[in-house]
C-alpha cells in the first residue's frame, strides 16, 4: 500500500505529467506553463515538437528526448534525478502523455520507487470527441488504437462485441476506411462519431451510421489522424430486477427455494450460487454466518 501526498514536502523530486494543447495553442494552462517553466528538464516524446511549443511561451528549460525507442535507457537517467530531488516535466507531443503515448513504464516505475507523480488536467482528443459525438457520456471504454494486422483486430472486435458502453478508437487517415468496414461487419451498422483537427481551424465531426460514413468517405478524402466514437451494444442484457429473485436478499433467495420448492439448504445454496453467479462459498457464508 502506498499513500503519496503530492505537496507535502516541495523539497522533494516529482515528476509532473503535463498535457499540451493537441491543437490551439490557447488551451495550455496557466499551472502547465508555470510547471514547463520550473522544472529542471523536460521529457518530450519529439523535442522538435515541443521546443516549438516552448518558443511559443518564451520557455527555455532544456529538453531530453522521451519516446518509444530510448524510453527504458532514458528511464533510468529521469529516475535518478528525481532521487535527487529535481523537478521534471513530462510531455507528448500533443494531449495527456501515457494516453497512447509514451509515458505509462516512467510513471509506472516512479511509483514504485515512492516519488511523486503529480497530473495536470489538460487537453484529451479522446474526450473531446466523446462530448462532441452526442453519444453516451455517462459509461464509456477507452481503447486507442487497434492493431494493425487483420486477425488480430478481428480478434479484439469479437471481444469488444458486447460492450454497452461507447467505445472510443484512434486511427489514421490511411486505416481509416478498413477500419470502419471492419466496425461494421463485427459490431454491426451503429451510430458512430468521427472527429478530426480538433480545436484547430479546420476542426471536423462527422456523425451517422458506420455505412453512412463509408458512403461519405467514398467522396471526401481522409485528413488527419481520427478519433472514432461508437455507441455500445444495444443488446438487452438480464437486469436482476428483471429476475424472480431481483428483490430477495441472498438469505431470502435461499430460504425461499427451501420453503417453496423443497430443497435441502445443501441445494438451495448451490442453486442461489448459480443464480446469482456467486461462488457456493459466499453464498454459504452469508446464508450461514452473517
Amino acid at each position: 500500500m502506498q499513500v503519496q501526498k503530492s505537496f507535502d514536502d516541495e523539497t522533494k523530486g516529482a515528476l509532473y505529467i503535463v498535457p499540451t494543447p493537441i491543437g490551439n495553442l490557447e488551451d495550455i494552462t496557466y499551472r502547465a506553463l508555470n510547471v514547463l517553466k520550473t522544472s529542471s528538464i523536460i521529457a518530450a516524446e519529439d523535442t522538435r515538437n515541443t521546443k516549438k511549443l516552448l518558443n511559443h511561451f518564451d520557455i527555455n528549460t532544456p529538453l531530453i528526448s522521451y519516446h518509444e525507442h530510448n524510453k527504458e535507457a532514458r528511464e533510468k537517467e529521469i529516475i535518478n534525478r528525481l532521487e535527487k530531488g529535481e523537478k521534471i516535466a513530462l510531455v507528448s507531443d500533443a494531449g495527456m502523455p501515457a494516453i497512447s503515448d509514451p509515458g505509462y513504464e516512467l510513471i509506472h516505475t516512479s511509483i514504485q520507487e515512492n516519488l511523486s507523480v503529480i497530473v495536470l488536467p489538460g487537453a484529451n482528443a479522446a474526450l473531446c470527441s466523446l462530448v462532441g459525438s452526442g453519444l453516451p457520456t455517462s459509461e464509456f471504454l477507452f481503447y486507442g488504437f487497434l492493431p494493425r494486422k487483420n486477425k488480430e483486430k478481428k480478434s479484439e472486435l469479437e471481444r469488444l462485441t458486447k460492450v454497452s458502453s461507447t467505445i472510443i478508437f484512434y486511427e489514421s487517415p490511411y486505416r481509416i476506411k478498413a477500419t470502419l468496414q471492419t466496425l461494421l461487419e463485427h459490431l454491426g451498422d451503429r451510430k458512430i462519431s468521427m472527429a478530426r483537427e480538433l480545436t484547430k481551424r479546420f476542426e471536423e465531426y462527422v456523425r451517422g451510421t458506420i455505412s453512412e460514413i463509408l458512403l461519405w468517405l467514398d467522396t471526401n478524402e481522409p485528413r488527419g489522424e481520427y478519433c472514432i466514437v461508437v455507441n455500445g451494444s444495444n443488446e438487452v442484457k438480464e437486469k436482476e430486477d428483471d429476475l424472480w429473485w431481483g428483490h430477495l436478499s441472498v438469505e431470502d433467495h435461499v430460504n425461499y427455494l427451501i420453503t417453496n420448492e423443497r430443497l435441502s439448504s445443501q441445494d438451495a445454496i448451490k442453486r442461489v450460487a448459480k443464480e446469482r453467479k456467486m461462488t457456493r462459498r459466499e453464498v454459504y457464508r452469508i446464508y450461514h454466518v452473517e
